[in-house]
């Protein structure tokens, strides 16, 4: 075991796959000599050569085009796009040819392509670096979509990706990639800041994609969140004295929809949370999902917090950014109601 950071954690699993699979190939703007604008990928070029690790020009279209055309001749491509805000002009291939190809061949090719994109604030970089556009791809059949809260989680959750036959949406929350901070070096850390490194292993494992993690057992209400949302219920369950559980969802898609409603049948109590924007968020799907299986369960009605339905501002950042007060907010609903 180690202590590793997030970005250390993901160069890691990307190091062992490549090790382990040479038809494991990386692409992208800058990961190469440059080894990404976060250093995810510092190194590995130096490592496996040009011919594994390819600098791209700025084309996400031509990024995802190039990882499909890879991924059908037998390549396992893991593409990065630099921030989740500059998915957009790939999105048509990932969704139209990406999410489709193994049913529109009949099963004749797999789309194993991994692709990795920072998401979500902390970094003050305002309405076009901080977005979190997961809900975008958990509506399109035949996309996996993953957001790890914690280092040993990000290896495991990667390396389980790289290893899949079908297409990952791998989502790194940047606010986590240093350990949680609170963006200003002249203010101290705010209270959740509490989990910079974390005990990974250096060799080979896996953490299963659609199976969520029950990072804090309780009775009281079932919190059901991911990324960097992880955090943030853990510190506002603490400064309420709250018995609450905390399930981390980590993959999307595949939903592991048993561990959620055992959580809440047993509860009574749900509060989902995110950080992208609250209307039409994933936390709309997680509660409709609660509410269908577990409505005679419930003491009190689902409680939902995300982002304000705004663009990502820049001088109010953590104004946008439900924090433990908004969640604390809606667990004093919860537990006063029913």
């Amino acid at each position: 075991m180690a202590q590793m950071n997030m970005i250390q954690a993901l160069n890691s699993a990307m190091d062992v796959c490549m090790a382990k699979d040479p038809s494991v190939v990386l692409l992208g703007q800058d990961i190469g000599y440059f080894g990404g604008v976060f250093r995810v990928t510092d190194g590995l070029q130096r490592k496996y050569g040009e011919h594994r690790v390819l600098d791209t020009p700025i084309t996400e279209g031509g990024i995802v085009a190039a990882a499909i055309g890879m991924a059908v001749n037998g390549l396992k491509p893991v593409a990065e796009i630099q921030f989740a805000d500059y998915i957009y002009p790939g999105y048509d291939q990932i969704v139209s040819e990406l999410a489709r190809l193994r049913y529109r061949s009949a099963g004749d090719f797999p789309a194993p392509v991994t692709i990795r994109t920072p998401c979500g604030g902390g970094i003050h970089g305002g309405q076009t670096h901080s977005q979190s556009p997961e809900a975008l791809f958990t509506h399109v059949c035949g996309i996996q979509v993953v957001m790890p809260s914690n280092p040993y989680d990000a290896k495991g959750l990667l390396i389980a990706a790289i290893e899949a036959d079908d297409p990952v949406l791998f989502l790194e929350p940047k606010r986590l990639y240093n350990g949680p901070f609170d963006g200003d070096p002249n203010k101290p850390a705010v209270p959740w800041s509490t989990h910079p490194k974390g005990e990974v292993p250096e060799g080979y494992y896996r953490v299963p994609l659609g199976q969520a993690s029950v990072v804090r057992a309780g009775a009281e209400v079932t919190i059901i969140t991911y990324g960097t949302m992880v955090h943030v219920a853990e510190a506002a369950a603490r400064q309420l004295g709250i018995d609450a559980e905390i399930i981390d969802v980590r993959s999307m898609v595949p939903l592991d929809v048993e561990t959620l409603v055992a959580s809440v049948e047993k509860t009574g109590r749900c509060l989902v949370a995110h950080e992208a924007t609250r209307f039409s968020g994933f936390g709309a799907e997680l509660a409709a999902t609660i509410q269908e299986r577990c409505f005679w369960h419930l003491q009190a009605p689902i409680e939902r917090v995300g982002g304000w339905d705004t663009p990502y501002p820049h001088a109010f950042e953590w104004e946008y950014f439900p924090g433990p007060q908004r969640l604390s907010a809606a667990l004093n609903r919860l537990m006063e109601a029913g």
